[in-house]
């Protein structure tokens, strides 16, 4: 539900500036700001009037923010609507990856993987959907490897054992 409205906004915002791509930046870390446990308590007070938080997000933002942005965090504002900052940062870069064609991925592994592999990775992905992926590696536990790029719906697991598992299943079903 958040998602829907934040895209109204997202598209609001799209259309009255001219670099949307500053305005992801600061909504971005804006958001991030508000992943902090104070933050969020402060934005989810009902004993904090709006015009405090308002002023509270403003004040984050500078005395030379651009004027679209402030008048966008004053709406979000008198509409009780600040919460969906961080949602509204996500839909932005969704929208900023998709026209650009360019996205971020994940690849999960238990070992570190060289440059050439998680490049030839990139390479097959950019094969399969037209799009320049960039993968970045995080440690797991998963014995495989397990790559993801949210923003295109992709995921793909090749595990060891699952391998195995069919390997051994094809072997009995042969015989």
């Amino acid at each position: 539900m958040d998602e829907l409205i934040a895209k109204r906004y997202v598209k609001a915002l799209s259309e009255s500036t001219k670099d949307i791509a500053t305005a992801a930046a600061i909504l971005n870390v804006l958001a991030e700001a508000m992943s902090a446990n104070e933050v969020r308590e402060v934005i989810a007070s009902p004993l904090v009037s709006a015009e405090k938080k308002t002023e509270m997000i403003l004040s984050a933002l500078g005395e030379n923010a651009d004027t679209v942005l402030v008048n966008f965090i004053k709406i979000l504002g008198e509409n009780k609507r600040l919460d969906l900052i961080p949602t509204i940062a996500k839909v932005l870069n969704a929208d900023l990856q998709r026209a650009s064609n360019k996205y971020e991925g994940i690849v999960e592994s238990e070992e570190t993987l060289d440059t050439d592999v998680i490049g030839e990775l990139e390479k097959a992905l950019h094969h399969y959907t037209g799009a320049e992926i960039k993968l970045t590696q995080q440690k797991s536990d998963l014995d495989g490897l397990h790559v993801v790029v949210d923003d295109l719906g992709i995921e793909v697991n090749f595990s060891k054992k699952r391998v195995q598992e069919q390997l051994i299943d094809f072997i009995v079903k042969s015989i």
